[in-house]
Formats: structure tokens, C-alpha cells, sequence
């Protein structure tokens, strides 16, 4: 690979073999070192590196921390050796051997012995020369961190003559850095079976001829053969054919959904019984599980305030480790005590002191719940994200397709004066045939169902904002829209109509007017049936201890207190526009310190914005979704909300017992300093099992499950 050309260019690369945190930052600064990179950013939970600048992938390589480090480029999967765990670990297997026959030699010649001390001193150099490398080398740049600490405390080991100690010491640190390696892999693993489920091919029929395509040459435009079992590579609409699809990778769907004609698909997802033609969308690179899974890297990549604080932490408490250990080794004595015995206790302090299942401690707790989220169709856009859904004790709603439906049906056209109703209809759909609002199309739907024109020559048509719409028809201007559109046009309404939409209002409806800048000639009620799940989720999040829910809505009052009162949330706000949104949200924060708004990432950007955690619904397929919200439920499914939450506070949970386990186990250990009872072999032990039970315990995270 030659070098790139411009200080600039942004190269990311997968990297193969991180076996910690500490290693990741240690590659992350020496790939900063290099000349002719600018700058680098590791991701230790993706293991990905970001470098901006020129370097040759071999410079690269040589940079890093640790041995075996392999690099890729980020489109290009590395195909990793899976080898059997003895031979993956046989320097650590090979070191315990020696360890335990030099425990044998001991036991026949003494451990004084030469052949015994050979022994140990082998077990040394097989089980730690990987550590031994990196602590030397940061020794000699006068920076301490888990390496520092343990070389020295090796090396101190060997020097008082510990032989034994010290082998067991680099064995059950080196049995740490496997089993840490090892739950790391597992931690990844989420994200690492996303990449792996869309095929890298697929049948693509381009005029008569039908071939199998490579996915990087599939473009736009093209035509997939999809057959019945296969799964689709690329994002696409169907021209041809009726199947299911399974999205459960995408959305964590468990039931396959029906897809027919102009319905669109996903790559990755699983085609039923079915032939299916289909239409690529989007290239290789921009597909929903693209976006999803470079999403879920990004979030694996940033710092949750508790690990930033934790790193900030480590910062300092590595080098106090090394002052206090020194002092302990040496003040004692000044005042009379035995050297030896203090000297080895100023080592066991440095084994103890090492901060390994501390810094640990919230990574792996963040990589896990992520990409547990993302394997059930929750995209979290960040480790902060993650802790502040943790946190929430108050929830807004948008009523439209996230408490309801959002497919609004036309229940009953009322035409005024005599008028004809199909007429009416007709010209309703011909204003609403070009907005994407729900309400728009329920009119065009309805009109449709009755064969009602849609050939209407309309022209000049202009949204009225949160009110209506107006547009031309011949020579006639016309408006729908709310009442309250109609009630600022200053034309008198018959009490007679005002009592139907009162009626209509008080069952549930949303109530529209269409008519002139003279009269109104007709009303169209439109109602929303509320999703089946939006009662239990309500429920469902009182029993979190989320005990605010509000609905924002944008429909009259009379409307919004039916469907409220149906699904007992504790406060309705009606007749709002965006901005009234936005104000009800930055108002509900003045309150409570934790707030989500859940929307459909489009009309209620402003207010997810402004909340604390902003969650939109179906984010499968809508850019601005993926985009615009911290946490994106990938399904158009609203018991995903109360499972992400419920991973949020467990992941909280999770992380606050790994920081009090890591600190507790480090003060008993500095405890049992004082009486002198520390000993080597229990420091490390200490060390890796705090380690050990951190790491597994994180782990659980991906256990939690959607109910």
C-alpha cells in the first residue's frame, strides 16, 4: 500500500487483535506520533482506527501496542483464523506449565534451588515478554499505566529473589488479558453478525441477462432477483411479486411482513416464500444496514460521562499508585521496619493498584447494551444517549403514528347546502394529493376507495402552517383545514355546522373544513385508531418509574382528550403547532431533570431536539430519523421505548456496581497492606478476579430482552 497523498486524507481502517482498552490507547498515540499523520482516533469498541493524514498500512502496523495487530480497510472484511482456544493462548498455556514444574522442582530441590528458579524464571519471560515490551517502553517515556505497574512489580519481584511469586503473578495477569480479550470479542460480536447477514451478492438482471453480481458493482437502477429463502443484499423497492420478508435483523420484528408491489425492502432482511424483483435504491455503502451499522460503531466510539470521568480518574490515580507504592517501600524501613518485607509490600501494592477492571469497567458495559440495542432494532446514537434513557422520569408523545396508527381513515364527508358530496371529495383530493401529511392521505385514500376525480386542475397551492392548505381550482381559490383556519377568514359559519364539529370533535375526530374565502362548503372527519400497544407501553413505563407522560398533538382538544383519556396518560396538550411543541418540551425540562420526546424524527424535529433524549419512531428506511434523533426504533413498533429504557437503567445499574466492586476490592486490598498479609499471588488474584467478575457482569447486558 503506498502512502496517501494530502496532510488530509481521512483514512479508517478495522483492526484486528486489540486485547484492551490501555493497548488501544497506547496504538492510538503512537499512530499520532507518525510522521505525516495529523491526527488518529481509535475505536476501541468498534476496533476500528480513524487516521488523518499519510502513513503506509506496514507504519501503521509497527505502531501498534501489542504483537499480531492486523489492519484492513474499513470496507474490506478481515477474516480472522478461528483457532482453538489452547493454541490462540499457547504462550499462556506454556507459561503455566513451566510455573508448575517449577513448583515440582521446588518441592524436590528447594525453591532456592537453581533449576527451580529457571523454571519460575522461564514461566517470566514466556507469560509476560508481550508485557515486559510495552512497560519498559513506557518506563522509558516516563508514562505509567497497567504496564508500567506490572513490569516493575515483575521486575522488582525477581530482584528481591521471588522467583515463584513472580511467575504466578505474569500467569494470572496473563490469564486476565485473555479472558478479557475473550468477553471483548464476545461484546463485539453484536455488531460483528449485523456485518455479516447481508450476502455479498446477488442476481441481478439487467435486460434479458441474468448474473450474479458483486455488491460494490451493483448500482442504482439495477433489477434483483430475489428467490424464496434468500436473503436481499441491497435496499430496494419491489416491481414484481408477493412475499414475506423477515426484518428482524433490521427492525427486531419477530413477525415477517407482507411485501408487495412499490413496498420497500431492506438489505440484510430474509425473503419468504416468494419470487421477488426488485428495484436497488441505494448503493452498497448507503443502506439502512450500513447507515445502522456505522451508526452503532460511532456510538460504540463515544466517551458515556461516567467512562470519561472513570479515564480522568485513571489519569491520576496510576502515578499515585506508583508514588504510594514507593513510600511504602520505603518510609517503613526508615523508621526501623524490615526492607524485605516492605519492599514486597510496595510491590504487592503496585500488582493490587493496577486500575484494569476499573477502566474496563464502563466500555464494555456501553459496547454491550449498544449493540444488544441494535440487534433488537433500537439504534443508540452514543454511550451518553445511553445513560441519559437511564435517567428518564418524564416522557412526551406525539399522538399522530407514534400513539396511534397514524393512518388516519375518513369516517364521514358532511356536504353543506345540498352539495355534492362526491364533488366535494373530489376537489379535497385534488389540494391534498401532493402533501405527505397523514390527514392529506386519508382524503386522497378516501377519494380513491370511491372513484371520486383526482384530475382536478389545481395550481398554486401553499401550506398554511399547523393550519391548513389553500390552492386554485379554475378561478376559485380554495382552503382545508382546521376550524380555527375558517375562523380567520371572518365569515360567518351557521351555528348548525359548528354544533357537527363539536359533535364530531367530542367522539375522537379530527374535524377539517374545506371551503372559499366566502363560505365553507363542506367537512371531512378523519379519525386515528390508537395502536394496540400504546396503553400496556404507558403502563409499562409508570412501572419504570417514568410517572409523567404527556401527549402532544396538534388536533383539537376534544379529540386529543378521547385518545388521552383512553390510554391514561397524566396531561394532553391539543391544538398545537411545532413551535408549541418545542416550548411544551423546553417546559417539561424545567421540571424534570431527564426528559425523552418521542416523534417521527420529521415534524417534531424541533422538539426532539430539545429534549434530553430525543426517540423516533420507524427509523428503518427515513434518513432523517437515523439523523436527527439519539435513539431511533428501527420498527414502527412503541414497546421497543420501554425495553430501551429498561436497558438504560440496567446498563446504569451495571456500571455503578462495577465502579463500587473495582474500588472495594482495591481498598481491602490496601487494608490488608497495613497488617502485612498482602501477598503477591492475592494482589493479582484480587486484580483479574475484580477484572474477570467486571467483565462478565457487563456481559449480562446482553440477556436483557424485549417483553
Amino acid at each position: 500500500m503506498q502512502p496517501h497523498e494530502g496532510t488530509n486524507e481521512k483514512q479508517v481502517y478495522r483492526v484486528q487483535g486489540f486485547t484492551c482498552a490501555n493497548c488501544a490507547g497506547m496504538f492510538e498515540r503512537n499512530v499520532k506520533s507518525l510522521p505525516g499523520v495529523t491526527d488518529a482516533q481509535v475505536n476501541f469498541g468498534a476496533a476500528k482506527i480513524t487516521v488523518i493524514g499519510h502513513a503506509t498500512m506496514a507504519e501503521l502496523e509497527k505502531a501498534g501496542a501489542f504483537e499480531n495487530l492486523k489492519l484492513a480497510p474499513d470496507k474490506q472484511k478481515i477474516i480472522e483464523k478461528k483457532e482453538p482456544l489452547w493454541k490462540e493462548n499457547r504462550n499462556v498455556l506454556l507459561s503455566v506449565l513451566l510455573m508448575a514444574a517449577g513448583y515440582f522442582l521446588a518441592y524436590g530441590y528447594g525453591e532456592d534451588a537453581v533449576v527451580s528458579a529457571l523454571a519460575f524464571g522461564a514461566a517470566i519471560l514466556i507469560g509476560g515478554y508481550e508485557l515486559f515490551i510495552k512497560g519498559i517502553k513506557n518506563l522509558a517515556k516516563l508514562r505509567f499505566d497497567m504496564s508500567t505497574l506490572m513490569t516493575v512489580a515483575i521486575i522488582g519481584v525477581a530482584a528481591i529473589g521471588e522467583w515463584s511469586e513472580g511467575a504466578v503473578v505474569v500467569v494470572l495477569f496473563a490469564i486476565s488479558e485473555a479472558l478479557e480479550r475473550y468477553s471483548m470479542h464476545n461484546a463485539r460480536q453484536s455488531i460483528r453478525s449485523l456485518m455479516d447477514i447481508a450476502p455479498q451478492e446477488a442476481l441481478i438482471k439487467r435486460g434479458s441477462v441474468e448474473q450474479t453480481v458483486n455488491v460494490d458493482d451493483i448500482q442504482v437502477g439495477d433489477v434483483m432477483i430475489v428467490k424464496p429463502g434468500q436473503k436481499l443484499a441491497m435496499d430496494g423497492v419491489v416491481l414484481n411479486g408477493i412475499s414475506t420478508i423477515n426484518q428482524a435483523a433490521i427492525t427486531g420484528e419477530s413477525v415477517p411482513v407482507a411485501k408487495t408491489r412499490d413496498d420497500e425492502v431492506f438489505a440484510g432482511t430474509l425473503n419468504g416464500e416468494g419470487l421477488l424483483e426488485v428495484e436497488v435504491t441505494k448503493r452498497v455503502e448507503d443502506t439502512t444496514l450500513s447507515k445502522i451499522i456505522h451508526l452503532v460503531e460511532e456510538a460504540q466510539a463515544e466517551q458515556a460521562p461516567s467512562q470519561a470521568f472513570i479515564d480522568r480518574f485513571a489519569k491520576y490515580y496510576t502515578p499515585a499508585i506508583m508514588v504510594l507504592a514507593v513510600g511504602v517501600a520505603v518510609v517503613p524501613p526508615l523508621f526501623g521496619a524490615d526492607w524485605g518485607d516492605w519492599i514486597y509490600q510496595g510491590l504487592s501494592l503496585l500488582v493490587v493498584g493496577c486500575p484494569c477492571a476499573l477502566v474496563i469497567s464502563t466500555p464494555v458495559s456501553i459496547v454491550t447494551a449498544i449493540g444488544n440495542a441494535a440487534k433488537n432494532g433500537v439504534l443508540i446514537k452514543g454511550g451518553i444517549h445511553l445513560e441519559e434513557a437511564g435517567r428518564i422520569k418524564a416522557v412526551a408523545f406525539d399522538k399522530t403514528g407514534t400513539l396511534t396508527k397514524g393512518f388516519p381513515e375518513v369516517t364521514e364527508i358532511v356536504a353543506l347546502d345540498g352539495r355534492n358530496e362526491a364533488e366535494m371529495l373530489a376537489i379535497a383530493a385534488g389540494i391534498e394529493k401532493g402533501s405527505q401529511h397523514p390527514l392529506a392521505s386519508a382524503i386522497v385514500r378516501k377519494a380513491e376507495q370511491t372513484g371520486a376525480s383526482l384530475s382536478l386542475p389545481v395550481d398554486d397551492v401553499q401550506s398554511i402552517t399547523g393550519k391548513g392548505i389553500k390552492a386554485t381550482i379554475g378561478d376559485r381559490l380554495f382552503y382545508i383545514g382546521s376550524p380555527r383556519l375558517f375562523d380567520e377568514l371572518e365569515f360567518e359559519v351557521a351555528e348548525s355546522v359548528r354544533e357537527q364539529i363539536v359533535t364530531q370533535q367530542m367522539q375522537g375526530k379530527t374535524v377539517m373544513g374545506l371551503g372559499t374565502q366566502k363560505e365553507m362548503l363542506a367537512l371531512i372527519a378523519v379519525a386515528d385508531s390508537v395502536r394496540d400497544s400504546s396503553k400496556a407501553v404507558i403502563d409499562e413505563l409508570r412501572a419504570l418509574g417514568v410517572n409523567k407522560t404527556i401527549m402532544l398533538t396538534g388536533d383539537n382538544q376534544a379529540a386529543a382528550e378521547a385518545i388521552g383519556k383512553q390510554l391514561g396518560v397524566t396531561e394532553i396538550k391539543a391544538e398545537l403547532l411545532p413551535q408549541d411543541k418545542l416550548e411544551s418540551v423546553k417546559k417539561l425540562r424545567e421540571s424534570y431533570s431527564s426528559v425523552a420526546m418521542v416523534g417521527d424524527g420529521v415534524n417534531d424535529a424541533p422538539a426532539l431536539a430539545a429534549s434530553t433524549v430525543g426517540i423516533a419512531m420507524g427509523g428503518a428506511g427515513t434518513d432523517t430519523a437515523l439523523e436527527t434523533a439519539d435513539i431511533a426504533l428501527m420498527a414502527d413498533d412503541l414497546r421497543k421505548l420501554p425495553y430501551t429504557i429498561r436497558l438504560s437503567q440496567k446498563t446504569l445499574s451495571v456500571i455503578k456496581q462495577n465502579v463500587i466492586f473495582s474500588l472495594g476490592i482495591k481498598l481491602l486490598a490496601f487494608v490488608l497492606i497495613v497488617p502485612g498479609w498482602l501477598t503477591l499471588w492475592l494482589a493479582i488474584l484480587a486484580d483479574m478476579g475484580a477484572t474477570l467478575i467486571v467483565t462478565l457482569n457487563s456481559l449480562r447486558l446482553l440477556k436483557v430482552k424485549r417483553r
